[in-house]
């Protein structure tokens, strides 16, 4: 599924690449949200697309959890996915994810990765990473980004929808405690995110357009320049190479997150904006 609002500046790059990556098995899903009429002109020709399963038009902004309800809801697909409107998948994503849930049935969420080589740090992540049957290796960690990834059906069937406050965050939390392997394919599967004011495509180049498009998170967190808000994607990446994998850690995970903002701190001399 993606999930479009505002997104006329990156989806004549983001909707095609995600179609192309389609097997014939495959089937997309669209949400707009709001009116925004380039938006809607950008989505037109995509509606009638044999590759297009169902499109909605929400005139509210209702964000991600009615529309994420919506497909998990409604789909009967054994696996299930979103892509962001301002992300560009790697061709070949679901073919290497597939594999790697079909060789390991204990996979739940599998993810590419979208922080830039330069986020990247060996000498973290390795005690991390892990090898499984079919040649596959995972950056396991208990929670994944929001995009680019690949779900079984069979979590959803066994935890139920997001709950009323969760997050996709605490939602993979809540599986990995019942069981479930979450994590980053790796050699990583990049995901260029087109928000990320250092991806070459990035609309976001000045203060003034950051405050214009304004993404989700660096609004929760109330960054305001585009220095910020690259020192908040920084710090997400180095959390996601130190966090525990420990479930246990996570009983009010709200309270260890703030943990992992002190100790985010401690490596990087900066508080965290997350």
């Amino acid at each position: 599924m993606m999930i479009t609002h505002r997104s006329a500046g990156y989806l004549h790059l983001t909707l095609p690449r995600l179609l192309d990556t389609l097997g014939p098995d495959d089937r997309v899903w669209l949400w707009q949200n709001g009116n925004d009429e380039a938006t809607l002109a950008a989505l037109r020709p995509y509606t009638e697309d044999p590759r297009v399963h169902r499109f909605h038009h929400s005139p509210e902004n209702v964000k991600l959890r009615e529309p994420t309800t919506w497909l998990w809801r409604e789909s009967d697909a054994r696996y299930l996915s979103k892509v962001d409107d301002d992300c560009m998948v790697t061709p070949g994503w679901l073919d290497t994810f597939v594999a790697a849930h079909e060789a390991n049935p204990t996979f739940g969420v599998v993810c590419s990765w979208r922080h830039p080589p330069q986020d990247f740090r060996q000498e973290l992540a390795r005690k991390k990473i892990r090898s499984f049957a079919g040649g596959h290796q995972l950056m396991m960690n208990l929670w994944v980004q929001g995009s680019g990834y690949l779900m079984k059906r069979q979590v959803v069937e066994e935890l139920g929808h997001l709950g009323p406050d969760e997050s996709f965050t605490g939602y993979c939390i809540r599986a990995a405690r019942g069981g479930w392997v979450n994590g980053y394919h790796y050699p990583f599967v990049p995901e260029d995110h087109l928000d990320d004011p250092r991806s070459p495509h990035s609309l976001i180049r000045t203060d003034a357009d950051l405050l214009d498009r304004m993404p989700l998170s660096a609004k929760a967190n109330g960054v305001t320049t585009v220095a910020d808000w690259v020192a908040q994607l920084e710090q997400s990446a180095l959390v996601l190479q130190t966090a525990s994998l420990d479930p246990r850690d996570y009983q009010g995970w709200r309270r260890r997150l703030a943990n992992a903002r002190r100790r985010l701190r401690a490596l990087t001399g900066r508080p965290a904006r997350w």
